[in-house]
């Protein structure tokens, strides 16, 4: 369904974001026909560019993230949609050439991509304000870092919140744009085989990994100052666990789902100071190979401190105290430099109480359901079944959905999703500002103890899956992360 007319405002619009994520993604919704005739792309940055400059930067920094080659015509029509503004979003005075641009129309739908750092948020909010560009149809995204800690992140809301109304603000999660976290709302909502099962009765464990291949590259000097607990699970994983756990919402309506996931963020254990040392593992990889090649450690990347404690790697055990889940481990596991780069859900399944074969219990391996997110999505789920030949032998069998080979329909990457449902005014796959504070008050103790606690974080090899500490706290309740299960002979 082709979208209304719209004016989409990036600012930080020559940034890396842009060019290598935001651009391509409406490229592709212009190309599938999405994309209204008028509608434009009004990039704001800090050069003094001219739009055919600024045009050739596109040409040279984003075009080559565009998957298929563009063909000439395609590409000419789409930057003819593209108009440069340059300005310094912290002094009002230099709007005027913004204010130019947008089109004198307050019945249009009018979008402010904040790809900028978070201390600018509250700034360019209030210049919109000031210079008269906030109409009733004007949305507002919010890039992530949202905050460094709780106070950090109710400030945001706080100051975007006196310019925009909540059903105004999107705060982007691009986890949650990926065609696999909305399969799993279909498979647990969509079908009756799961929901009865989907309980502390039936289930054994759930784990949600998201591992990177890559270090921290040319983000140094933003990671040091966060770190994995902030730039990844804080947001990420934390989403993820409530869409794996969250109870049925009255709907799909947005804020039925997102007082669903609320709930679950306020149902999580808060940790104390003995089972947060007892049930979370921080590392932080040191030189190794990845695909062969020989990889630096962390404190040797360029400028990196020589004696950072940044974790680069965390693993957790988390647990919600509901009727649905109480006594059920959720494992959540993050890290840069791993073995592969994957994100996935794992959720597992109790094994048979009792075996009326020739086989003991303990060579069935339990049922479990794996949601891929990353690098392929998919769906697989594992199940004991009988091998061919005479013998009455079970063995693990796999039952695989491929979402590219079964649904052969062009597929929108995350970005190009999440921009279609800000245009659309969706906030469905939106954390909302409770949400995000309330996200930001579970994890703060974890933040808190760290910073009074002298050691530091665990060294692991690059190249691995993590230091062997985040083994020992999965094994010490008799389980195994995924890759850890050998395979039946």
């Amino acid at each position: 369904m082709a979208l209304s007319d719209f004016d989409l405002v990036l600012f930080g619009g020559s940034g890396d974001l842009a060019m290598r994520k935001l651009l391509p993604a409406m490229y592709s919704r212009d190309v599938a026909g999405d994309l209204p005739p008028t509608a434009r792309i009004i990039c704001v940055g800090r050069d003094e560019a001219s739009q055919e400059q600024f045009l050739q930067t596109i040409e040279t920094n984003s075009k080559p993230h565009i998957k298929d080659t563009p063909s000439s015509e395609a590409w000419a029509r789409f930057l003819k949609r593209i108009v440069y503004v340059g300005l310094n979003a912290t002094d009002v005075a230099t709007y005027g050439d913004l204010v130019e641009a947008l089109r004198k129309d307050e019945a249009l739908t009018r979008v402010y991509y904040l790809a900028t750092p978070p201390h600018l948020f509250a700034t360019i909010c209030d210049n919109l304000a000031a210079t008269s560009l906030v109409t009733p149809n004007s949305r507002v995204v919010l890039e992530k870092p949202l905050g460094r800690d709780l106070a950090s992140a109710k400030q945001i809301n706080l100051e975007v919140g006196k310019v925009f109304a909540e059903s105004q603000i999107y705060r982007i999660d691009h986890y949650l744009g990926k065609e696999t976290v909305q399969n799993l709302l279909a498979l647990r909502f969509g079908n009756i085989l799961f929901e009865p099962l989907w309980r502390r009765e039936w289930i054994s464990d759930v784990q949600i990994t998201i591992a990177e291949k890559i270090g921290v590259g040319n983000r140094l000097g933003y990671y040091d100052t966060s770190g994995a607990l902030r730039d990844m699970l804080q947001n990420h994983l934390l989403q993820l666990l409530c869409i794996v756990a969250m109870e049925p919402p009255a709907s799909i309506a947005p804020d039925a789902v997102r007082d669903a996931k609320l709930q679950v963020l306020r149902s999580l254990k808060r940790f104390t100071p003995t089972t947060l040392a007892q049930n979370i593992v921080r590392g932080q990889y040191r030189s190794g190979y990845v695909d062969g090649m020989p990889v630096p450690g962390y404190r040797e990347e360029p400028e990196a401190p020589k004696y950072s404690k940044t974790e680069t790697f965390v693993a957790m055990k988390a647990e919600i105290d509901t009727w649905r889940w109480a006594g059920v481990p959720f494992y959540l596991r993050t890290g840069k430099r791993m073995a592969d780069r994957l994100a996935e859900i794992v959720v597992r399944f109790k094994p048979i109480p009792h075996s009326i074969f020739n086989q003991p219990t303990s060579s069935f391996q339990p049922n479990s359901l794996v949601i891929r997110l990353q690098p392929d999505e998919g769906l697989s789920m594992n199940l004991m079944a009988k091998t061919p030949g005479d013998a009455m032998r079970l063995k693990q069998a796999e039952l695989e959905l491929d979402f590219r080979e079964q649904f052969k329909s062009p597929r929108m990457e995350a970005y190009e999703r999440l921009l279609v449902d800000v245009l659309r005014g969706q906030l469905t796959l939106f954390m909302r500002g409770d949400e995000l504070e309330a996200a930001w008050e579970w994890v703060e103790p974890i933040l808190e103890y760290w910073e009074q606690d002298d050691t530091t974080p665990v060294p692991y090899t690059s190249g691995t899956w993590g230091p062997a500490a985040s083994s020992a706290l999965i094994g010490r309740d008799g389980l195994q992360w995924r890759e850890e299960v050998l395979p039946e002979d």
